[in-house]
């Protein structure tokens, strides 16, 4: 659409003089590509740069110089290109070829009141730059344009259009294409054009660049755009909209176990004895049936099924799945406040969370959608309902899982949990000398040095139970642990409080993302531990916020990918069992406790992989992972830790699904069934199983196991005994050669290798044990 100048009042400026001469921003352009050719480390100092003689500017002409930047416009990555156009966001500026930084330059200079633009637009037919306005851009799914900027860099003539009065502005589609992968909004943008383009939406380009278009548009395909999501509108009956009954009861589950939320509850070890238990919105009351029979007092309302059941306080109340399902902004905003207010202790929330694209059997209805049952549901963004649960109520929830929050009455107590997510698994030393005083005492000192192994560093008064014999005897903590020290070995200690650093540093880091809490908030543990560990509270924010710092390296976070002693190393990946996480190096740590901070993680999960060269984690969930030698991938989450976004994909009903091998890879060699992963890795190496294998999956490792006349049976290889014979004689004598190979490489060393020693089981009969 064009607007007329007359509608949309335009100004002149006049060209700039310099020295009597003039110097249009094409011109100065001009000068200053010249001198970035001719020394492209200048850097941006070409406004005081000695100036070019006339000659060689003039040498550009102003075809030459449109040409040039409709090069660099075309061949960047960034951007939305069209036929006579090239639009990109603010933001992305600094991302351009430098050709164009500095064309845009030109044109910034001579202009005013542009410091709120939106989007730049570079002509790639006339050496024209426009600004344009979109001042709801991030919020609006679709935003209108409200004023445009256009400076002729030729003449440095300045054009300015208003349509903040039209009533049919053009809008934007696509906004990811106009900004960076690293912009906070990115993915939803994407996710909304994905969507919209399955609808069809963006064919008819010609229909939809206004609003009054785009809206027709909708209507025509009978959909509409709510917070960057496509929703099938409700059936009109007579031309009037048929609003139907929200029958909010049937959105309740029959349950034969306990939910998710309560279960990651007792899971936490968050119930102890004498607590009570609250189930806001209850439905059938699986769950207060369940808790009740753990031991603990129990109750749950309902407005549905337990209508009549007074609302009581009590030490942990749960409200789940509840706000998703209530159609009325104000009554979900009133039901959180109003189970809250019953909660002592712990409060857990829970709702549904978009994780992929909708549904398109469902239907808009306010924020959310009506199912076909006529039930109502909400979908949450994971960081929306974290920022609507603390805006509600003033608080900072703890993500604990895909959907589920909690949120804890004593904000030090919420602390200590963080904390304790984030604590590695560590045992007291053993005694390695026998010392008569310390055998003498053994018993007594045995709480002391739990205590030690349990947080790395002696107690403070009042901390532990058995203070009072240790000190009769004793007379102090250090005399006590000097004994201790005489009949273990100190080195183990000092691992045990390095450890408890590292957990502190991935825990404090952590905070750092957010609002970390003084000194005065946290637990008296805690307080204890940073003082006994560090020091200062200063000290310890510092050291980790240079580890934090650290994570923003990408050749950092590669480099303890590649040099991780334990986990399956991939080309810009490194893949580790979740028992193995608390033995990576904290940097790695740190990496996956900024999804699983936000995010939480995929319930289950059994991988966890991370990008060396992207922002990414994934969790992958393999459920037959220690029984099955190659297990079969069942579901998997990526979390993308630019955008916060999340996707979901679900393996199980394909029919040739991926597959682990080598699965010893990913565990630690403390791992209860590392040795028979191993040794069946080293079977199958030994007959090239996977270096027949197009790739890791199913039915390649069916084939592959065809070819080289074997089964496997639990975690061991057998020839098959109906096997071609003198097939089988050959490969065993190419797997006797590649054996051989193997020893001979390892020749030379201190100690021989398990493929040396061990006898191989792959050439028993099937069935033969």
């Amino acid at each position: 659409m064009t607007y007329d100048t007359d509608t949309n009042p335009v100004s002149h400026s006049e060209p700039l003089e310099n020295n009597g001469e003039i110097l249009t921003p094409l011109m100065a352009f001009a000068r200053e590509v010249l001198l970035h050719e001719n020394n492209p480390l200048a850097g941006e100092s070409y406004v005081n740069a000695v100036p070019c003689a006339p000659e060689e500017i003039n040498e550009f002409s102003v075809d030459s110089l449109v040409a040039k930047i409709a090069r660099c416009c075309r061949e960047s990555k960034i951007g939305k290109k069209l036929p006579t156009a090239f639009y990109v966001h603010i933001s992305a500026l600094s991302a351009l070829n430098p050709v164009l930084v500095i064309y845009e330059n030109c044109a910034r200079r001579h202009l005013e009141n542009i410091d709120e633009a939106t989007l730049v637009k570079f002509s790639l037919n006339q050496p024209k730059i426009s600004y344009l306005f979109y001042p709801d851009f991030d919020t609006d799914a679709h935003p209108a344009l409200q004023t445009s900027i256009q400076i002729n860099l030729e003449t440095a003539e300045v054009k300015y259009f208003d349509y903040s009065n039209s009533e049919n502005p053009p809008v934007l589609h696509r906004k990811e294409t106009f900004v960076t992968p690293d912009y906070p909004n990115y993915e939803k943008f994407a996710r909304l054009t994905r969507c919209e383009e399955g609808w069809g939406l963006l064919d008819n380009t010609s229909a939809i660049g206004t609003r009054d278009g785009w809206l027709k548009y909708l209507g025509y395909c009978g959909v509409e755009i709510h917070d960057h999501a496509v929703v099938e509108r409700l059936k009109q009956e007579n031309s009037e909209l048929s609003i139907p009954k929200i029958e909010r009861h049937k959105a309740a589950m029959v349950r034969n176990s306990i939910s998710k939320p309560v279960r990651l509850v007792l899971e936490s070890d968050l119930f102890v004895d004498g607590m009570t238990f609250f189930d806001y919105g209850c439905g059938y009351g699986g769950d207060v049936k369940y808790i009740a029979q753990e031991g603990y007092v129990a109750a749950g309302w309902d407005p549905y099924y337990q209508p009549d059941t007074p609302q009581i306080g009590a030490d942990i109340v749960n409200i789940g799945y509840v706000i998703n399902v209530i159609e009325s902004l104000a009554e979900r905003r009133e039901s959180l406040l109003n189970a809250w207010e019953l909660t002592k202790n712990l409060l857990v929330v829970a709702a549904q969370v978009l994780i992929d694209d909708g549904d398109r059997g469902q239907i808009a209805y306010g924020d959310g959608v009506i199912t076909s049952r006529n039930t109502f549901q909400k979908y949450y963004e994971q960081e929306e309902l974290k920022v609507y649960i603390d805006q509600v109520l003033n608080v900072d929830a703890i993500p604990v899982a895909l959907g589920i929050y909690f949120v804890f009455r004593d904000a030090a107590e919420g602390e200590g949990f963080r904390a304790s997510r984030f604590r590695s698994r560590l045992s007291t030393p053993r005694v390695r000398s026998q010392v008569k005083r310390f055998e003498d005492y053994e018993e007594m000192l045995a709480p002391l040095m739990a205590f030690v192994s349990d947080r790395g560093r002696l107690p403070v008064k009042g901390e532990l139970a058995e203070e009072a014999p240790i000190k009769e005897e004793f007379h102090s903590f250090n005399r006590a642990w000097r004994v201790i020290l005489q009949a273990t070995d100190a080195d183990d200690w000092e691992t045990i409080a390095d450890k408890r650093r590292q957990d502190l540093l991935v825990y404090l880091a952590l905070n750092g993302l957010g609002d970390r809490p003084p000194m005065r908030r946290l637990p008296a543990q805690i307080r204890n531990d940073i003082k006994g560990l560090f020091d200062s509270y200063h000290r310890a924010c510092t050291l980790a916020d240079l580890m934090l710092y650290s994570l923003s390296k990408p050749d950092i976070v590669a480099d303890c990918c590649e040099d991780s002693a334990i986990g399956y190393k991939q080309h810009g990946s490194l893949s580790v069992h979740v028992s193995a996480l608390e033995e990576l190096d904290p940097l790695l740590r740190l990496y996956e406790g900024c999804a699983n901070r936000t995010i939480g993680r995929l319930d289950g999960a059994t991988i966890i992989k991370f990008y060396a060269n992207k922002p990414k984690i994934s969790y992958l969930f393999y459920p037959d992972f220690d029984t099955d030698p190659h297990p079969v991938l069942h579901t998997s989450m990526h979390i993308n830790l630019r955008g916060l976004s999340v996707g979901y994909q679900d393996y199980s009903n394909l029919s040739n699904p991926p597959i682990l091998v080598r699965k010893e890879a990913f565990v630690s060699s403390s791992y209860p069934h590392y040795q028979k992963f191993a040794k069946l890795s080293r079977q199958e190496e030994k007959l090239g199983i996977f270096d027949k294998s197009g790739g890791f999956k199913e039915r390649e490792l069916l084939n592959s196991l065809e070819e080289s006349c074997v089964k496997i049976k639990g975690h061991r290889l057998f020839w098959r005994s109906d096997s071609d014979p003198e097939k089988l004689k050959m490969l065993q004598t190419t797997a006797s050669e590649r054996h051989q190979q193997k020893i001979e490489v390892n020749a030379g060393k201190s100690e021989g290798t398990a493929e040396d020693t061990e006898s191989t089981e792959d050439g028993k009969e099937e069935g033969e044990e």
